[in-house]
């Protein structure tokens, strides 16, 4: 028998307070002042661990103090800069890009609305998400790899675009719990509901997860 939409909303809220007691330290890993900071950091992101990306914005964010630092950077001195982060000739034309659009548009300053980020040039909806929700207390649901796969072994979304992902767990979970969401499947997802061996008999949701795909707990001898 199909979930009716009343009871998956029931089971999400559910999900969230368990996760909220699993995990009551979750928030975002990357380290940032400003939204700037975190705009930044959350570009270099893509395809890097927060690890690595802290460790590089650690000393990028002094050389790259300002949007108008960005935008009159030297694309081959960027690259040097952000090298570690992998994929580094494409990360650094967006932040060329993307801090020519904060002085030519809004004053160097970085703007609060998903359609201004989502018009900077390397800022998708994630990334204009996780600025949204974590640099502006604006609630914000960010579907990264993690929050893709968790949400949809719980059975909170099915889709293959994280697009859909992200409208199907926007209609399940409170709107005031979006942000910490994030966090929390996030951190789920890297500790326990991993993409290979998932700790199916540690899980604190388990019993409201229908995932056929658990496993199951190894015996010792």
């Amino acid at each position: 028998m199909a979930e009716s939409a009343a009871a998956k909303v029931a089971r999400a809220r559910k999900i969230v307070q368990r996760l909220k007691r699993a995990y009551p330290d979750a928030k975002i890993a990357l380290r940032f002042e400003t939204a700037l900071e975190l705009l930044v950091a959350t570009i270099l992101s893509a395809q890097c661990t927060d690890e690595r990306v802290n460790a590089v914005t650690e000393s990028l964010f002094k050389r790259y103090p300002s949007a108008e630092s960005y935008a009159e950077a030297s694309a081959p001195t960027l690259e040097r800069d952000i090298h570690a982060t992998g994929f580094f000739r494409a990360k650094a034309r967006s932040l060329i890009g993307m801090g020519k659009g904060l002085v030519e548009r809004h004053g160097g300053e970085v703007p609060r609305t998903l359609e201004d980020l989502t018009a900077l040039p390397g800022v998708g909806r994630k990334t204009a998400n996780v600025v949204l929700g974590n640099a502006f207390g604006v609630p914000a649901l960010a579907v990264d790899t993690h929050v893709f796969r968790v949400s949809q072994r719980l059975g909170l979304a099915k889709a293959d675009d994280p697009e859909e992902v992200h409208d199907q767990l926007c209609r399940v979970i409170p709107r005031a719990a979006w942000t910490q969401a994030t966090h929390l499947l996030i951190i789920h997802g890297r500790q326990v509901c991993r993409a290979r061996t998932p700790a199916c008999p540690d899980c604190p949701v388990a019993d409201l997860c229908p995932w056929p795909g658990k496993t199951r707990a190894t015996s010792r001898k």
